[in-house]
């Protein structure tokens, strides 16, 4: 029988996104949707403008959406998930609330760096769900909050875990995030169209900290933080979908590029392992090609699952450097929620 999952914020551009997901899973079912007063009680397919490449699916056109708070989705009916697509600005308690009886998947950043939150990337460090009991017990809470990173993290991560066989010692990374990583409306098109915006509101800052804290180790029943520096500049640039970043990392061994090719082609973890229905068959594809990647030729590799590595060389300051891309509302936001739900699944955490 198929678990029955609420989505939080619904309406949103992540919330649309995890309903795309979850069309047809063969494990979640969606019944619950909940968002801001102003959309609830009207239908789903009145309260929300669809902005997904796919039609809305049928089976919530009618559903009826519900405010976001605990109350009014137990009314509804009993949930065993909640996804929260939730904006940072007002997630945490609403979450808080939800984690008294549920557990909750969230994408937002209110609870990202607490200590007894894990910040999970399934392939990266599936270990750090073990933080789930330890805050059950500190908490008192029947369900719990597990973390999704930033879009951008996700994609530098995943790559960085790849190159710590070589110990990671410092990284520069330089983005080009796509719009649709601001949501919707997001940036007014004047400011983008013909332009790069080189600021985005704490991006920088949770990229330096998010990468640490999930590349770190659990000790104790803590996290240590991995020992790297990492500098971060970030922009938003004229593309819909798909974060690129330049990335600049120096290695404690020197590895030649062949060898670095090969440890990202050969990168897998337990959701590879598992099967999982969400999981890339590959979490990084090596492209060979000068001019590649590219938003709008890569992005939805492995359905929007994997990251796409290109241009791979060696650098006369760090030691290497290469261009990565991820599918910014996809791996980077709604499909890192369904895929950790797949893995606590297996673990029989949910």
């Amino acid at each position: 029988m198929k678990r029955k999952v609420a989505i939080l914020g619904a309406t949103g551009t992540v919330g649309q996104r995890f309903i795309h997901l979850l069309d047809g899973h063969p494990w979640f079912e969606v019944s619950v949707l909940a968002a801001s007063e102003r959309s609830a009680g009207k239908k789903y397919s009145e309260a929300c403008k669809w902005r997904m490449e796919n039609p809305m699916p049928e089976a919530v056109k009618d559903m009826t959406v519900v405010k976001t708070n605990l109350k009014e989705v137990k009314q509804v009916g009993d949930v065993d998930l909640v996804f929260s697509a939730l904006p940072g600005s007002v997630a945490g308690p609403i979450e808080e609330e939800f984690a008294i009886k549920y557990p909750v998947v969230s994408k937002a950043s209110a609870h990202r760096m607490s200590r007894d939150v894990p910040l999970i990337i399934p392939e990266v460090n599936p270990d750090h769900l073990q933080l789930i009991e330890i805050q059950r017990k500190m908490r008192g809470w029947n369900g719990f909050i597990s973390t999704d990173p930033n879009c951008s993290t996700i994609q530098l991560a995943i790559t960085l875990k790849a190159l710590m066989k070589f110990r990671v010692k410092r990284v520069i990374v330089s983005t080009m995030q796509a719009v649709s990583g601001a949501g919707y409306p997001g940036v007014p098109s004047l400011d983008i169209i013909d332009n790069v915006i080189p600021y985005i509101s704490r991006e920088e800052e949770k990229m330096e900290s998010e990468t640490l804290k999930i590349l770190g180790t659990l000790r104790n029943g803590e996290i240590q933080p991995a020992n790297i520096t990492i500098s971060a500049s970030c922009h938003r640039v004229h593309v819909k979908d798909g974060h690129m970043e330049a990335v600049f990392v120096e290695l404690e061994e020197k590895p030649d590029i062949d060898d670095v090719k090969k440890a990202f082609r050969e990168f897998s973890g337990e959701p590879q392992r598992l099967k999982l229905p969400t999981a890339p068959e590959k979490p990084i594809i090596v492209r060979e090609e000068k001019d590649r990647p590219q938003p709008r030729l890569d992005r939805n590799a492995g359905r929007g699952m994997s990251v796409v590595v290109g241009r791979i060389r060696e650098d006369s300051i760090m030691t290497i450097k290469y261009l990565c891309l991820g599918h910014n509302t996809i791996r980077g936001a709604a499909g890192a929620g369904v895929l950790s739900a797949e893995l606590m699944v297996k673990k029989g955490i949910l």
